[in-house]
C-alpha cells in the first residue's frame, strides 16, 4: 500500500480492505546483520500508521466519537495471540501477590469466613462481568476493549476517565510486584540489597514486553503452568495436612474457625476483605484487552472466557478455604497483624501453612513461585498499562506519541513510559517499603471495581441498543451466559462494594482510638482510586462537553471483523446441532 498523506486520509480510507490487507502482509525483509534488522523493527512502518481525520466544532472542544471507534478498530497492534495464550491468561494470568500474600492481609483483617465470602461475592460478580467483557470483545476485538466500549456505550468523558483510571492502575502494580518481590526475599533473610533484586526484576519484565505480544503470550504461558501447578499442589497438600497427613500427623480440621473464630472484627472486618479480593482478581479483564492482538478472538476468547469460572471457583475460592483451615488469623507473621515483627512481617499465607506444618523445603518452593507469579504480574502489567495508553492516544485522549507502533507491532513509546515507572520499586531499598505496599495497593485495588461496573454497564447499554437498531442475539457470535440480568448483578455488586469501602475507610476498625490524622490517611489509602476517577471525568467532561451516548446514535459496526458472520454462525451452529449431548454441555462449560 502506498504511504498516503495523514491528512488526506479520511474514514471511508480507514474502512478499505487494502488497509486490512496490508496489515496481513508479512513485514518486509530487511537485509543487513542482526542489529541493523533488530534496529529497523523499532522505526515506524508508514504503511501502517492510520490517521483519521476528524472534524471540531467552532471551539474546538468536540470530541469526535466516531472517528474514534475507528482509531481502536483499526490499531495496527499485530495479531499473534492464540487460544492456548488467551486460556492460560484466563486461568491463571492473574494470580500473583494478591492471592499469594495480600490474602494474608485480608485473613488478620476479617477472619477465615470473612475471606471466603468476600472472595466468593467478587468471584461471582466476576464471573458476569467476564462473560459480559467477552460478549463485547467477540463483536468488537478493538484496541483498548473496556474504555472504549465506554466512549462508545456511555459517554466520551467516562471513557476517558476509565482509560487513565485503568492504565494508572497497571503503571503501579509493576512496582507493587516487584515491591512485594523483596518483601517475599526477606523471607530468606537475604543479605543482597533489595536493589539489586529490583533491577533484576525490571530488566527481565522489560525484556519478555520488547519481544511484542508474543513474547508477552509465551511468557503468560510458561508463567501461568507454573502457578496452576503450584496451587493444584497447594491445594492436594493442604487437604492432607488438614486431616492429620502432615509430617506433625496431627488433624486440624475447622478448629481454627472455633478458636480464634471465623470472623475477625465483625461485618466492619468483611468489608475491608472486599479491595483485597479485588486486587487479587484484578487482571481478570485482560482478556478482553488482548482481543485486538488475537488472531482468531471469534474462536478463542468464548473458551477463555468460560474458564475463568473454574479459575475462580477451584484456583481462589478452594486454595483459600484451606488457608482458612490452616493458618490461624491470630498468626504474627501475617500482613497486617498488629503484632507482626521485622523478621518475619512478610510471609505469605500459604508459605505459613507448609512451614506450621514442619514440611521442609517446601516453604522455598512456594517463595520460588511467588517470585515467579510477581514476574508474570509483572509483565502483564506493562502490557495492560502500554495498550491502555496506546489506544487513548488513538483516540486523541492521551498524548499522541503513546500511539506511537512499531514495525513489530509494538506500542514501543507506551511501554518505555509503563516500564520507566518500574523505577519506583526502588522504595524496596529504602525503609518505606511497607508504606509503599499500602498506597499502592489502595490505588490499584479499588481502581478495578471501577473498571468491572463499567464493563458491566457497557454491556447494559450495548443490548438495548442492539434490539433498539433492529438486532437480534443469534446474530451476537458470543452471548454472556448471565445475560443482561448478570450484569445487572454484577453492577450492583460493583457498587456495593463501593459503599463497603468508603464506610471502612471512614470509619475503619478501631478508629475512634485514633487521632484524625491518621483516620484521614486511612480514608484515603482505602479510597484513592474515587477522587482520582473524578478527576479524570469532571474536567473532561465540562470542557469537551461530551453527550451521554444515546441508544439510536451508538456505532455497532464499526470494528466488527468477519464480514460474512452471519454465514459463519450458522454453519458452525449446523455443525453444533450434530454434536452428542457430552460434548455440548462440555462447550457450554469450557
Amino acid at each position: 500500500m502506498e504511504k498516503r498523506d495523514k491528512t488526506s486520509m479520511d474514514i471511508e480510507s480507514v474502512q478499505s480492505p487494502d488497509i486490512e490487507a496490508s496489515w496481513a502482509q508479512k513485514d518486509p525483509v530487511v537485509k543487513g546483520n542482526f542489529f541493523h534488522r533488530t534496529l529497523d523493527g523499532f522505526k515506524r512502518d508508514p504503511s501502517r500508521v492510520i490517521a483519521v481525520r476528524t472534524t471540531a466544532g467552532a471551539d474546538g472542544n468536540v470530541f469526535d466519537a466516531e472517528a474514534a471507534a475507528h482509531a481502536t478498530a483499526d490499531s495496527p497492534l499485530h495479531r499473534r495471540l492464540k487460544g492456548r495464550h488467551l486460556q492460560m491468561i484466563a486461568i491463571g494470568g492473574s494470580i500473583g501477590t494478591g492471592l499469594f500474600v495480600g490474602s494474608g492481609k485480608a485473613l488478620a483483617n476479617g477472619g477465615p469466613a470473612s475471606l471466603l465470602i468476600a472472595f466468593s461475592l467478587v468471584g461471582v460478580m466476576l464471573y458476569c462481568t467476564v462473560h459480559a467483557l467477552g460478549e463485547m470483545a467477540v463483536a468488537f476485538p478493538v484496541a483498548g476493549s473496556f474504555s472504549a466500549y465506554s466512549t462508545r456505550f456511555l459517554d466520551p468523558a467516562w471513557g476517558f476517565a476509565m482509560g487513565w483510571n485503568y492504565a494508572l492502575q497497571w503503571l503501579v502494580v509493576l512496582p507493587l510486584e516487584i515491591v512485594a518481590a523483596s518483601i517475599t526475599i526477606d523471607y530468606w533473610g537475604s543479605p543482597t540489597s533489595n536493589a539489586v533484586w529490583v533491577t533484576i526484576f525490571l530488566i527481565v519484565i522489560i525484556s519478555i514486553n520488547l519481544f511484542g505480544v508474543k513474547g508477552y503470550g509465551e511468557a503468560e504461558f510458561i508463567f501461568a503452568i507454573i502457578k496452576v501447578i503450584a496451587v493444584v499442589g497447594f491445594i492436594i497438600l493442604g487437604i492432607i495436612l488438614d486431616i492429620g497427613g502432615g509430617p506433625n500427623a496431627s488433624y486440624i480440621g475447622g478448629m481454627y474457625w472455633i478458636s480464634p473464630g471465623a470472623f475477625n472484627n465483625g461485618f466492619k472486618g468483611l468489608c475491608s476483605v472486599f479491595v483485597t479480593a479485588a486486587f487479587a482478581f484484578a487482571g481478570t479483564e485482560l482478556v478482553g484487552l488482548a482481543a485486538a492482538e488475537t488472531a482468531n478472538p471469534r474462536k478463542s476468547l468464548p473458551t477463555a472466557v468460560k474458564q475463568v469460572f473454574w479459575r475462580i471457583c477451584l484456583f481462589y475460592i478452594v486454595s483459600l478455604v484451606l488457608i482458612g483451615l490452616l493458618v490461624p488469623y491470630t498468626d504474627p507473621r501475617l500482613i497486617g497483624s498488629n503484632s507482626s515483627s521485622d523478621s518475619d512481617a512478610h510471609a505469605s499465607p500459604f508459605v505459613i501453612a507448609i512451614s506450621n506444618a514442619g514440611i521442609q523445603i517446601l516453604d522455598s518452593v512456594m517463595n520460588v513461585v511467588i517470585m515467579i507469579a510477581v514476574l508474570s504480574v509483572g509483565n502483564s502489567s506493562v502490557y495492560g498499562s502500554s495498550r491502555t495508553l496506546a489506544a487513548l492516544a488513538e483516540q486523541k485522549q492521551a498524548p499522541r506519541i503513546f500511539a506511537y507502533i512499531d514495525k513489530q507491532g509494538r506500542p514501543l513509546v507506551a511501554i518505555l513510559f509503563a516500564s520507566s515507572l518500574g523505577l519506583l520499586a526502588y522504595l524496596a531499598a529504602s525503609s518505606q517499603q511497607d508504606a509503599a505496599f499500602t498506597w499502592m495497593l489502595a490505588l490499584s485495588g479499588l481502581s478495578s471495581i471501577f473498571t468491572w461496573g463499567s464493563i458491566c454497564l457497557s454491556h447494559i447499554r450495548f443490548r438495548k441498543a442492539w434490539k433498539q437498531q433492529g438486532h437480534t442475539l443469534d446474530e451476537l457470535a458470543f452471548r454472556s451466559q448471565p445475560g443482561v440480568i448478570g450484569s445487572w448483578i454484577g453492577f450492583v455488586f460493583n457498587c456495593l462494594v463501593l459503599i463497603a469501602q468508603f464506610w471502612t475507610g471512614f470509619a475503619p476498625v478501631g478508629y475512634a482510638e485514633q487521632s484524625p490524622a491518621a483516620n484521614t490517611q486511612n480514608f484515603f489509602e482505602a479510597y484513592l482510586a474515587a477522587p482520582l476517577v473524578l478527576a479524570f471525568y469532571i474536567p473532561y467532561k465540562l470542557y469537551f462537553k461530551t453527550p451521554f451516548m444515546k441508544c439510536a446514535d451508538m456505532d455497532l459496526q464499526t470494528g466488527m471483523r468477519e464480514l460474512n458472520l452471519a454465514e459463519l454462525l450458522a454453519e458452525e451452529r449446523a455443525e453444533q446441532a450434530t454434536w452428542p449431548r457430552w460434548k455440548r454441555a462440555y462447550k457450554f462449560l469450557c
